[in-house]
């Protein structure tokens, strides 16, 4: 199956089984997201970011949400 089928699949949805295909795509594309971000996290893709964020607060350049 092709992205195009599936493009097209997606078109042929009545509204109610489209409102159902999107909620279940966005909590497999948050899984996905997160899986991705723990896989990164483990591999240490992140860590000059972390002590570039943790530097800044350090010198006192963030500010409370």
């Amino acid at each position: 199956m092709t992205t195009e089928d599936i493009e097209k699949a997606i078109e042929q949805l009545p509204p109610r089984e489209l409102a159902r295909f999107r909620a279940w795509f966005e909590a497999f594309d948050a899984k996905e997201f997160d899986a991705a971000i723990e896989r990164d996290a483990k591999a240490g893709k992140l860590d000059a970011l972390a002590q570039e964020a943790l530097a800044a607060h350090r010198a006192g350049r963030t500010r409370e949400l």
